[in-house]
């Protein structure tokens, strides 16, 4: 995940919000009465494939996710979209201005946001980049996840150091290949590897030339470098840019139009950190997860990819608080609301970026945010899931 200067992306994840703000709760009292406005969170028509309805349609409360607003406002959590999918059905998507830092854009500003605004992902790309590593496995330009990844660099041959033939893709998406990779440490910190892959000519041999500290399969460590070498070996299988396989393998298929893949500075593709889409679209990922991986009745990555991928592989250790696992760059946990103790799987940014998806609740939930740098991100996605959607659900769904 890019920073920018900001190295607190996972920290305090697991902490909970407190509702204490008079006017969270006088706003929630009046949407309990009946007298809220009806057009709250109701999804704009803007033609983008997603089926929409009320939130009661789909056993939701709509009074309750209308109390989201201003549990933002007491809260301050600089969320940007909040969107609700429920059985395949978009029923609730709130947009508010706040303060963003857009990917390599520059100094941060006050930004407006709306149905057609265009986020930031920052590492919810490297789960679609486990979407696109399955797509070229099931078209057979990958033989499997246990190719050796050395396979494919022949020119960085030279390169190669003891350990690197026993590197395989599969230990690059679950982030266990062993290499000697830090990303903890301050932006500006020499030793910090992650700035390298926007600033070296070549990524890929910086990535390459890394010693091996641990056997592979062994240790967890987050590494953005591994998910640049997922990337660029899908562009060398496919004889395409990552974009242009990703646009004609994954987002036409979905319906999605209107996205960026940012470039580094030496103009390669950010695989790990630079995607850019509408929140609506990004929730269509969670919905082709949700649903083992069709959209529309097509398959477009293989269910048996799906279950590999969110399949838990390693505690998350020095992450969210050591509560979260992660499968192949996707990540899993749980929320306990109540008595209910809820299993998830997630796609998560910096900043706030998160997909979540709830398989026995047929829900997806999708938020931006722009605390970057902040121990508060992630929290307010988790508090609408624990205290706004799940035990407000009232069907015979569970």
């Amino acid at each position: 995940m890019r920073e920018g200067g900001k190295r607190l992306r996972h920290l305090g994840f697991a902490a909970v919000f407190m509702l204490g703000a008079s006017a969270a709760s006088a706003q929630l009292q009046e949407f309990s009465t009946g007298q809220r406005n009806l057009a709250c969170g109701s999804p704009a028509s803007i033609g983008d494939g997603w089926p929409t309805a009320t939130p009661e349609s789909v056993g939701l409360d709509g009074a309750r996710l209308c109390g989201i607003a201003a549990r933002l406002q007491s809260t301050n959590a600089n969320v940007h979209a909040v969107i609700v999918v429920r059985r395949g059905t978009l029923v609730f998507e709130q947009y508010f201005p706040g303060y963003d830092e857009p990917w390599g854009m520059g100094e941060g500003r006050q930004h407006d946001f709306d149905a057609t605004t265009k986020h930031d992902m920052r590492s919810v790309s490297k789960s679609v980049i486990s979407l696109l590593v399955g797509i070229a496995i099931d078209r057979e330009l990958i033989k499997s996840a246990d190719e050796p990844v050395v396979k494919f660099f022949p020119d960085y041959s030279a390169l190669k150091t003891a350990g690197w033939d026993n590197i395989t893709l599969r230990h690059l998406l679950t982030m266990s290949s062993g290499i000697q990779w830090d990303e903890n440490r301050a932006w500006k910190d020499p030793e910090n590897d992650e700035p390298h892959l926007g600033n070296e000519a070549d990524p890929f041999r910086y990535v390459l030339s890394k010693p091996i500290a641990a056997p592979p399969d062994t240790v967890w460590n987050y590494n953005g470098g591994g998910t640049d070498l997922l990337g660029n070996i899908i562009e060398r299988v496919s004889g395409k840019s990552l974009d242009a396989f990703a646009r004609e393998a994954l987002f036409t298929p979905l319906g999605i139009s209107d996205w960026e893949w940012m470039k580094y500075r030496n103009e390669h593709i950010a695989a790990a950190a630079g995607l850019r889409l509408r929140p609506r679209d990004a929730a269509k990922i969670g919905q082709l997860v949700l649903n083992k991986g069709a959209w529309n009745g097509k398959q477009i990555v293989s269910s048996k990819w799906i279950e590999q991928s969110v399949t838990p592989r390693f505690q998350a250790i020095g992450y969210f608080g050591g509560l979260f696992y992660y499968g192949q760059q996707w990540w899993m946990g749980r929320t306990l609301s109540g008595d209910k103790d809820v299993k998830w799987i997630a796609a998560q940014g910096l900043g706030g970026q998160r997909i979540f998806i709830v398989p026995e609740l047929d829900l997806v939930v999708m938020t931006t945010s722009g605390l970057y740098g902040s121990g508060r991100q992630g929290q307010a996605a988790l508090d609408i899931l624990a205290n706004f959607i799940i035990p407000y659900i009232r069907d015979n769904a569970r």
